[in-house]
């Protein structure tokens, strides 16, 4: 078969490793000249060189959030090194080290950017993408599309009620790439997921005053500096540099910094498709990969909250057996009744639509869910329990946590080493 993969990021580069080792043919069209996705950092903001949109959300001295024992890939993992926490280099330089011993990157079209992908009535694809430097477009039929864009392409941007009044800066995190523009300043964060709550600390160090304003249920116990203050939501903005909290005091601001996260987008998905997004939930998806009306599509890496390295890798594992035919799919009816009951537990639970495809505390399950389903090799436990340990780390302790190191002891059990 002939599978096209959109995306040269780890998600892609572990779909490639799987489509090839399978004996099938595939391109990975990539964007970027190089491969690695989110991964590769650049100083380009909003538009590149060629005159394309730029998605990356990378920063200058970012290091993970989790240990490299969880970052690497079941037949792959990371080298052994001293240290768990790695810099954003380190991971670009493994996963060209994958990509080199699985042979990827004679398969790679770089600076391809797809802008219409169609189904075809005999269950082929059609997809058109244009090769940036020349402008020229190249439309290729293909057997099966694996989407593989990642998650950081269209940011979330709040809707502040009198934003209009603000007379200062404004920005997401998807254009952030250092701190030194907020020196000096007084700045207000919005959002405290992994990035708000990393981000608000380096902005801190030259800042002159950071507010970070969530609602998360318990303030964030990280040991922030004393120019660094927590607030409830925002009410309104009430003038030039004022704004309003919900608990009613003002702060004076000279720059508003949004980590409000990203949609889901897929501009290239042609209305034919049959794939909706609403409030970033994605429709119809069997098993949060495949598409239930046109099986030959499925979407690597929607899941979030998850190992992500080693999701990538079961999920091209499941799609695989499927392709290759040694494993079927169940009917329509069941593919849609199995969803629609997996949606219908995670409202019960509490969960809103964006949290849709959130994993979390559902992960292992849905892991071995797949796995027992494809006949494939699980993900380890100890994988996810030391993935839920370094979350729980990074909320306790931000500023040192990246100084923890693991040593990973068996499939069930790891140890923190001095």
């Amino acid at each position: 078969m002939r599978v096209a993969i959109i995306g040269g990021g780890a998600a892609g580069l572990a779909s490639a490793r799987h489509v090839l080792g399978n004996g099938h043919e595939c391109d990975v069209l990539e964007m970027g000249s190089h491969l690695g996705g989110t991964w590769v950092y650049t100083d380009d903001v909003g538009k590149d060189k060629y005159g394309f949109p730029v998605y990356s959300a990378m920063y200058k001295g970012l290091r993970t959030n989790l240990p490299k024992e969880v970052m690497g890939f079941p037949d792959f993992p990371i080298p052994e090194q001293r240290k768990s926490y790695l810099t954003q280099a380190e991971i670009l330089d493994f996963l060209n080290l994958y990509a080199d011993n699985f042979e990827l990157r004679k398969n790679i079209k770089f600076n391809r950017l797809v802008v219409k992908v169609t189904p075809l009535p005999d269950h082929k694809w059609k997809v058109v993408s244009v090769d940036k430097p020349s402008k020229e477009e190249i439309e290729q039929i293909y057997d099966s599309v694996m989407v593989c864009n990642g998650h950081y392409n269209d940011p979330v941007l709040p809707t502040l009620v009198d934003l209009e009044k603000f007379e200062g800066k404004e920005c997401h995190s998807q254009s952030f790439r250092s701190p030194e523009s907020f020196k000096g300043q007084r700045v207000l964060i919005i959002g405290a997921g992994p990035s708000g709550i990393d981000l608000a600390l380096q902005i801190s160090r030259v800042a002159s005053k950071v507010v970070l304003s969530h609602h998360l249920k318990e303030p964030i116990t990280a040991a922030y500096s004393d120019n660094v203050e927590q607030k409830p939501d925002v009410k309104r903005v009430l003038g030039a540099e004022d704004v309003e909290f919900v608990d009613g005091s003002v702060c004076a601001f000279d720059a508003i910094f949004y980590c409000t996260g990203y949609k889901y987008s897929f501009p290239f998905l042609d209305q034919s498709c049959g794939i909706t997004v609403v409030d970033n939930h994605i429709e119809p998806l069997y098993k949060h990969m495949i598409h239930i009306e046109r099986p030959t599509m499925c979407f690597i890496g929607i899941p979030f909250n998850v190992c992500a390295f080693q999701m990538f890798d079961l999920q091209a594992r499941f799609f695989l057996k499927y392709l290759n035919g040694t494993i079927s799919l169940p009917s329509r009816e069941l593919m849609l009744e199995d969803t629609e009951n997996d949606m219908k537990n995670r409202w019960a639970k509490g969960y809103s639509k964006r949290q849709a495809h959130s994993m979390g505390p559902d992960q292992c399950s849905y892991y071995r869910d797949l796995a027992q389903e494809a006949k494939t090799e699980p993900i380890p436990p100890v994988i996810v329990k030391l993935r839920d340990e370094s979350v729980k780390r990074l909320y306790d302790d931000l500023v040192n946590f990246r100084e923890d190191r693991y040593r990973i002891v068996d499939e069930n059990n790891f140890i923190k080493v001095q």
